[in-house]
């Protein structure tokens, strides 16, 4: 399985989402770097993804998105390749 990264801050739900949704697909560990902890990884994350909301999700090298983006792929299937790659 490939390592999955999230941005995340410490009252997101959005977050506590798609932790709960990657959990039930078998991840079981999640590097989550807390941009409300340490500013500089927030200007990390928007030079990265071009986006400025959390939680932005890595599963490898591929740049998911957010949750939206997270649940849709679960829900098309491709959820499931990712992580098998």
């Amino acid at each position: 399985m490939p390592k999955v990264i999230m941005y995340t801050t410490g009252f997101c739900p959005y977050c506590k989402m798609a932790e709960s949704l990657l959990h039930s697909r078998g991840v079981q560990v999640i590097e989550k770097i807390r941009i409300d902890l340490e500013p500089a990884q927030r200007e990390e994350m928007m030079n990265k993804t071009g986006r400025r909301t959390v939680p932005q999700i890595y599963i490898g090298d591929i740049h998911v998105g957010g949750y939206d983006d997270l649940a849709q792929l679960d829900r098309e299937g491709e959820l499931a390749e990712l992580l098998a790659i």
